[in-house]
Order: structure tokens, then sequence, then C-alpha cells
């Protein structure tokens, strides 16, 4: 890395400022896929005469997909060439987009799904590396700040504009609106984007095969765990089975083999491996906050859906802050302290939710989202450049797929597991508030005066059981916010496992920065 011009980008290219936009609007586009579907579940649902439990594969094949796929993008890359993939990546996208709401069965739009996923798999790795590639060194910390705005404000924005464009409209639109989106960016790519040297590697076909059934088996898991009661179910254990094997048989392979489909390098990068365990961690806060938040806002507090995405908002505000600030110390202090700041202020923001009440305004909620997005904005753009500070350019599409798909796992793991904690501490803390509701404390309305008034009794005891179930269901978020907190907090000490960049490379940064 010393040898390299701080000065000169890797791809010099004729219009930075419209490339950067092309591929920034290639990765927002498959980002708000992986979320915008949501909220238009139970519409699907009753258009294509799905039930619950099938139509949640519209989210799942897509997930599943794209997880598998990601870990290649370096060999296809290298194969085929980094700007054909990403145009087949942004044509396979679009044209998908636009079969998903040509659908008319369930099993035709999963079909399209698993398609949209395995294109748009290539999207946000390759949108990096272009990132990177199109920027000098010294401004890698910029270039990764404006490119990872798109990363943490569209899964903020997707279940917002997802539930505009059903309410006002169809679920069909939130695939529609990929169409003109994909063409135009599609266009621009053709047109900016120059071609890399195409390398000739062999394909590990069998290191390939362990590792995409180590992922699809562990998605699986997480993705139906909570449904089908985890480990009493055999199909989680057969699952859990299978990724648990196959990691291990992966592992022996990648320490053995003469040709593994990764490069050994990457797993003995010290900076790359650390950053991939906190994205891990970044992901588990970040996205099972956005799972829990949604239908508390609406569930506890009756807010709208739409209010309740517009007090989600100042998190994406947050975010841009948060993003802009470290950008601008990376060139100034150790970067690790800037992440292990981010990680501190995301814990923070969860432990502001612990006291949240049921008599609140909604000014402590924007105020949490905005400290949380604030921590992960500086947590992620400068983790994203150490985690590429001591990697040679030729594994940056390797290592952005890499760190990428960590996120994802990190999002899985998030939501499975507070998800499930949710509900089975909802039960439990309704047992425990309800136990309390005895005939003493409630002796104005005795059973027997209950029971006098005949269905206006019953009403009151259906007030009662639903305060019980609001009581208890906000116990029980209040936990999961407390876990997650914790949880981000004890991995803070992980951060000092990277290396601290050379003290020439911050010398071009401080430079760079005061040129800026």
């Amino acid at each position: 890395m010393n040898s390299v011009n701080p000065n000169v980008a890797a791809l010099p290219v004729d219009n930075r400022l419209l490339l950067t936009i092309a591929a920034m609007l290639g990765n927002i586009m498959q980002i708000l896929d992986s979320t915008i579907a949501n909220v238009a579940l139970p519409h699907m649902q009753s258009g294509l005469g799905a039930t619950l439990d099938t139509v949640t594969w519209v989210l799942t094949s897509y997930i599943l997909a794209t997880a598998v796929a990601i870990p290649i993008t370096g060999w296809i890359s290298d194969r085929i060439g980094s700007r054909k993939l990403f145009l087949l990546s942004i044509a396979g996208f679009t044209a998908s987009s636009l079969l998903c709401a040509t659908a008319t069965s369930l099993e035709m739009l999963v079909f399209y799904r698993i398609i949209q996923g395995l294109s748009g798999a290539f999207i946000m790795p390759l949108s990096q590396t272009v990132m990177l590639d199109i920027n000098p060194p010294k401004d890698h910390p910029k270039a990764l700040a404006i490119w990872g705005m798109g990363v943490m404000i569209a899964p903020i924005t997707g279940p917002i504009i997802g539930g505009y464009l059903t309410d006002n409209f169809s679920w069909q639109w939130i695939f529609l609106i990929n169409v003109p989106i994909g063409i135009i960016t599609f266009t621009m790519l053709w047109t900016l984007l120059p071609s890399k040297p195409i390398k000739r590697r062999k394909f590990d076909l069998f290191g390939f095969s362990l590792f995409a059934i180590f992922i699809a088996s562990f998605q699986l898991m997480l993705d139906r765990g909570n449904g089908e009661d985890w480990f009493d179910s055999w199909e989680i254990i057969i699952e859990f089975g299978l990724a648990a094997a196959a990691l291990w048989m992966f592992t022996i392979h990648m320490t053995t083999a003469k040709n593994t489909f990764l490069s050994r390098e990457l797993f003995k990068d010290r900076n790359l491996v650390t950053a991939m365990i906190l994205m891990i961690v970044a992901g588990v806060a970040m996205f099972s906050v956005m799972a829990l938040l949604p239908p508390m806002l609406q569930n506890i507090y009756n807010y709208t859906p739409t209010y309740a995405g517009l007090l989600l908002a100042p998190r994406g505000i947050g975010v841009f802050l948060g993003m802009a600030i470290a950008s601008r110390l990376a060139n100034i202090v150790d970067a690790r302290l800037i992440v292990a700041a981010g990680m501190m202020l995301a814990s923070y923001s969860a432990f502001m939710m612990t006291g949240w009440s049921l008599d609140m305004d909604h000014w402590p909620i924007i105020t949490s989202g905005l400290v949380q997005g604030l921590g992960m904005g500086a947590l992620f753009v400068t983790m994203n450049i150490l985690g590429f500070s001591t990697l040679s350019p030729a594994h940056r599409t390797d290592a952005a797929s890499m760190l990428n798909l960590s996120r994802t796992i990190g999002g899985s793991i998030g939501i499975a597991v507070f998800v499930g904690l949710l509900s089975r501490n909802w039960q439990i803390s309704h047992a425990d508030v309800a136990s309390n509701v005895t005939e003493a404390r409630l002796s104005p309305i005795s059973p027997a005066l209950i029971g006098r008034f005949g269905q206006f009794g019953d009403q009151a005891m259906s007030l009662i059981d639903a305060e019980v179930n609001r009581q208890a269901l906000m116990i029980a978020y209040i936990g999961d916010f407390w876990l997650i907190g914790v949880t981000t907090a004890v991995c803070v000490p992980l951060v000092f496992l990277m290396k601290k960049p050379q003290r020439a490379n911050i010398d071009t940064l401080e430079s760079a920065g005061a040129a800026h």
C-alpha cells in the first residue's frame, strides 16, 4: 500500500461525479428492495392468494439468493470484467423487477425474486469497488462516506417508500419503481464506466459449494426459526447441522487446498477479519432496531404507518452527519477511536430506549434515532476505511463482498434473535403482569359486579386484558433494547485488534483533509 500514489486513482475516469451518481443509484436501488417489500406482504398475500406462512418466501428467496451469490463477486468480476458484470447486474435486476410486477402467482413471484437477488448481489460490492477505484487513496474516506450513506439510509427509507406506494397505488409499484432507475443507471454506467484488465483464475467449485450450503442453510435457519419454534423443529435441526458441517469442511478446505475461490490473504488480514466481525455486530444492532421499531410505534403508540416512518427519518439524518464527521476526523485522529466512539453511541442509543414509557411523546424517539444514526454513520464509514487500509487493490472486490455479506448475516441474526426474544418475553411478561391483576386490586369492578353488566362487563375485561398486553409488550421491547445495548458495548474492545494506520498514510490523509 505504501507504493501506491495517494494522489492517483487506480481507475482514472472522465467524469467522476456522474459515475459516482450512477454507482450510488444502483446501490440504493438494490438495498431498497431488501426492505421495501416488507410492508407490502399483506397486499401480496391477498392479491396472490397466498398464506401468511408462504408469502414470507417473497423476502426469504431474495435474501438467500443475494447471500449465496455475493461471495463469488470477485471471481466473476475477474473472469468477465467488472464493467461487464456491473452492467449485466443492473440489467438483470431491472428486468427481474419488471417480471416481479407482472407475477400472477406466488410461485412466479418467488422465482423472479430469486433472479432479482442473484442479479442484485453483485451491485453492492461492485459499487463500493468503483468508488475506491475512481478516487485516489487520499479521497477514500470521503468516497466511502458517500457510498455508505446509501447503504445506511436505504434500509431506513425502504419501508416508508414501500408503504406509500402500496397504500396509494399497488404492491406492484414497489418493483416497477426500479425500472426507470435501472434504465438510467445502466445508461450512465455504459457511457462512463471504463473496463479493467481481465484476470483468469480457476473457479473453486467445491469450496464455493460448501460456502453456499453454509450460507443458505444458516439463512434459512434464521429466517424460519421463530415460526418453526427453533430446535423443536426437525427442519431447523437439519438446517443447523448442514450449516455447521459445511462451515467446518469449508474451513478445512480453505487451509489445505491450493486454489480457493476466496484468497487466503483475505483471512490473514487482521483489519479485514476484525472489520467483518464488527460489521456483523453493526448489522445486528441496526437491523434488529429497524425491525422492532415500526410495529412498536404502531401497536403500542398507535401511530399511523406514515407518521411512524417520519419518526424514524431522523435516524437517516444522524447517519448522514455521522459519516460526514467521521470522514473528516479520519484524517486527523486514530480511526480506531472513531469506530469505538460510533459503537458506544450506538450502544448508548439502545440504553436510551430502555427509558421509554407508554405515556411519552415523540421526542425520545427522535433523539435516540439521531444518536444511533450518528454512531452507525461514524462506525460504518471508518470501519470500511480500516478494513481496506491494509489490502492491495487486487483484493478490493472480494473484500467488499465479504464485508457486505457480514452485514447481511448480522442483520439476519439480529432480526431472528431479537424478534424471537420479543415474542417469548412478551408471554413471560404478560403472565407476570396478569398475576398482579387480582380481585383485591380491582375491587371497584369485582367479577360479581362485572357479571351483572353482561356484554358491557365483557368489554371492560377486554379493555383490562388489552392494557395488560400493552404493558407486557412494552416490557419485552425494553428487554430487547437493553440486550442490544449490552451486545454492542461488549464488542467495543474488538476495535483495537485492528492495526493502527501507518503514520505515512495519516500524513497523506491530513494533507488531503486540509486541501478540502
